[in-house]
């Protein structure tokens, strides 16, 4: 079903590039997901009066704020798809981030506005009125949630969208609702035992819970979050594949929004290369990377010198000094040796240290690779960048 409504409603549907294809998934989204929630809505709560059941009345109205979020969803989608304009020349993508978070204020509101019911019926009970009809209705109910979810999951990672990831974990929590309010009934319709109040009061922490979820996976990217490992690990490797780059590091990465990738890397070439074909190089391997990754990237050049034989030694000095912290992601960069200002010689590096460590354990590593670097090449004095990865 999912398959045959976007092949049928999205012209271009592959190409999940295009802003417009991208708000033609975000309407088809949102389409069904109001025609399957109004419906919902009027029958849980023409149900929910006619048994009295706070549980089930409060899931009619939970699918009545989930129109209200499919109908963010839609216009938060299409306002991100908006083309870069003087204002906003990285186009408006993050506003779908925003979308995502509205919709996780809503769960959690929800979630607190059933609590709320919930305790009170705790406090104090009131008899249920059972059906088959309600029974019925309320199965129905789960299917639709369940088709919703799958759906909105589908969609939403077909284009990699949040906003929609988001709208899925939203339909499957409120599956779960339903589902309590069905175990409520049948429950008491075979045992007398009324367990109204207390299945709803778990069923609001798990919603509650599922928008703090959907809260924090959208604040990542607004705040900032880092490259995915694989996908940082397979641009260095594109990029270190090319005659003459010697080798990469400082690789930052960052979005405005989806689609809208931008990076930065430090590109190690020798420094005996000429300027124009340094220039030839590195053009070539940005232009490469937006074809390949879909990533704006800039490049700077290091140049290293591969002709002196003390830099050479001091880098397989340091090679087996890093390799004994036995620490992942230690690494080091940027090595150079200069004249010291009294005398002798400065080997000067950036010395990678992976997140997670205080600032004791850097120090602590910091002068153990000074120390041992002096005994291994006397004369010279280390000057240490401590710096961490994007």
């Amino acid at each position: 079903m999912t398959e045959l409504l976007i092949k049928t409603f999205i012209k271009d549907h592959e190409d999940t590039d295009k802003a417009e294809v991208r708000s033609a998934y975000a309407f088809l989204s949102g389409a069904v997901g109001i025609g399957i929630n109004i419906l919902l809505f009027l029958c849980k709560l023409f149900i929910g009066i006619l048994s009295g059941a706070v549980s089930v009345i409060a899931d009619a109205f939970n699918n009545l704020s989930d129109v209200g979020s499919s109908v963010i969803t839609v216009i938060g989608m299409r306002l991100a798809g908006q083309p870069a304009d003087k204002e906003h020349p990285f186009g408006h993508g993050r506003i779908e981030y925003l979308t995502a978070l509205c919709t996780s204020i809503m769960v959690i509101s929800v979630g607190v506005l059933l609590l709320w019911s919930s305790v009170q019926k705790i406090i104090h009970p009131e008899e249920l009125n059972f059906s088959y009809i309600s029974l019925l209705v309320l199965l129905v109910s789960i299917l639709g949630k369940a088709f919703l979810s799958a759906f909105n999951r589908r969609l939403g990672k077909a284009i990699g969208s949040n906003a929609l990831l988001a709208a899925a974990a939203d339909a499957r929590s409120d599956m779960l609702a339903t589902s309590a309010a069905v175990l409520s009934l049948l429950l008491y319709h075979l045992s007398d035992i009324n367990i109204d109040g207390v299945s709803g009061a778990l069923v609001s922490a798990y919603v509650i819970k599922t928008g703090v979820d959907i809260a924090r996976e959208t604040l990542m990217p607004i705040i900032g979050s880092g490259a995915e490992r694989e996908d940082f690990r397979e641009l260095l490797r594109f990029i270190g594949s090319y005659e003459g780059v010697l080798g990469t590091h400082d690789l930052i990465v960052h979005n405005y929004g989806p689609g809208r990738n931008f990076a930065t890397i430090h590109v190690e070439i020798p420094d005996d290369m000429s300027l124009n074909d340094a220039h030839i190089l590195l053009d070539g391997i940005e232009k490469d990377v937006a074809e390949k990754f879909d990533i704006m990237l800039v490049t700077h050049a290091d140049p290293v010198d591969i002709h002196d034989t003390r830099v050479a030694r001091i880098r397989e000095i340091l090679k087996g000094i890093i390799a004994a912290e036995h620490r992942e992601g230690l690494s080091f960069h940027d090595i150079r040796i200069i004249n010291a200002a009294g005398g002798g010689l400065n080997v000067v590096f950036d010395l990678l240290i992976p997140w997670g460590l205080d600032k004791e354990e850097t120090a602590a590593i910091k002068h153990r690779i000074k120390a041992e670097l002096k005994k291994a090449a006397p004369g010279i004095s280390p000057v240490i960048t401590v710096e961490h990865g994007y």
